[in-house]
């Protein structure tokens, strides 16, 4: 079964409980497609699934859209732009990227992009912070509905949300975060849209949008992997398992947490274009399927083929010397969204899971990108796990 979502409430703002008697791991799951899926290939493409307001659900057919995607050349979501293009275009979008930078460059993100279709127009806007150069070389063209991937601040995305309400968008959808939540301390279940969040700048951004008018959604992507990712959460237990070195896991390593593969991101922010049952809400961007950070970790052995020792550590128990930079690629305490939201509204379910691509992902991500021929100081592991003095 999936985490319990939290009570409904506004956006952001008020504190809720965050899923009672949540399960220890939920098994990873792939969405099966229905039979009208099946019977008619284009099904899924030309229709959105839409909530009614008595809780049914309908399928409403999508409006072909003109989309640009504004989109960034790195970190956590970069490669959601590459995914999302290939999914817009599928159904029959028309996509331009207005991308970050001056050209290609060594980032495998934007290596893919020679691997999307002729018909995606990738323009390189260079600093996208000089909004009004990077609008021009548009020449003119106007957008059904825009796809923010770079904002992350109220002056960044102010022009471009300018210029989309006068081309008379019908979404605004903005990829921000989920690390502004801020649940209370010790509420460790999932976590729902309405939790309290931080006022960081991609709040501010979100704020800013909501201000203007525009019809927006917010999706507030987590733990991405997948092809073109721009950052690898899991080398840290690969480097350690196939050195035969102790994994140092914090606190008891039962914590649960989400990896969603960037297609499934993708899928449900393409989900919110041209579907007026996207507008006004914040949706987490996050697969249902929840893996333990032990569990994780035998995946990882797995796919390796080797035994693995996880060390248990108490993040607070042991002081750091000057200049340590040891750092676990996850929080210390359990952090996991809800995406029952999208799952609702939007009619979202995942295709991919961490437990079914492991071994893609070892193969593909650790060992082909070099991750064996590494060469690693573990010393700072030692002072985490209190075999040398610090």
């Amino acid at each position: 079964a999936d985490a319990v979502s939290p009570r409904r409430g506004s956006l952001g703002q008020t504190k809720t409980p965050r899923g009672v008697g949540v399960p220890r791991q939920v098994q990873a799951r792939q969405a099966a497609p229905n039979r009208d899926m099946l019977l008619f290939p284009g099904f899924a493409n030309s229709f959105h699934v839409v909530a009614t307001p008595r809780g049914a659900l309908r399928v409403a057919p999508v409006t072909m859209a003109d989309v640009l995607v504004i989109q960034n050349k790195g970190g956590g979501h970069g490669e959601i732009g590459f995914h999302l293009a290939q999914h817009l275009v599928s159904r029959g979008d028309a996509v331009t990227i207005l991308h970050e930078g001056d050209g290609p460059n060594p980032k495998e993100a934007h290596r893919a992009y020679g691997e999307l279709p002729s018909d995606v127009k990738v323009i390189w806007g260079g600093d996208l912070s000089e909004a009004a150069v990077c609008l021009a070389k548009l020449e003119g063209a106007s957008f059904s509905a825009v796809v923010d991937n770079w904002s992350k601040s109220p002056e960044a995305i102010a022009p471009y949300a300018t210029a989309a309400k006068a081309w008379g968008v019908s979404n605004y959808a903005y990829v921000s975060s989920a690390g502004m939540y801020t649940p209370d301390k010790g509420d460790y279940g999932a976590v729902g849209e309405e939790c309290a969040v931080k006022s960081s700048g991609q709040r501010q951004a979100e704020e800013k949008i909501a201000e203007m008018g525009l019809p927006f959604s917010y999706f507030r992507p987590q733990y991405i992997y997948g092809p073109a990712q721009g950052k690898s959460y899991l080398a840290f237990f690969f480097d350690r398992i196939t050195r035969g070195r102790p994994v140092p896991v914090p606190n008891g390593g039962d914590q649960l947490v989400t990896m969603t593969h960037a297609a499934d991101n993708a899928a449900m922010v393409a989900a919110a274009v041209g579907n007026e049952a996207a507008v006004g809400e914040a949706f987490n961007c996050a697969t249902p399927s929840l893996v333990t950070y032990d569990d994780l970790v035998r995946l990882c052995a797995g796919a390796a083929g080797k035994e693995c020792e996880i060390a248990h550590y108490d993040p607070a128990g042991f002081d750091k010397p000057d200049g340590f930079k040891y750092k676990f690629p996850f929080r210390d305490t359990p952090f996991y969204v809800s995406a029952d939201k999208a799952s609702r509204l939007l009619g979202f379910s995942p295709a991919h899971s961490i437990a079914d691509d492991i071994s893609w992902y070892y193969s593909e991500q650790y060992v082909a990108k070099g991750g064996l021929d590494k060469e690693l100081d573990f010393a700072e592991d030692d002072v985490v796990l209190g075999r040398v003095p610090a």
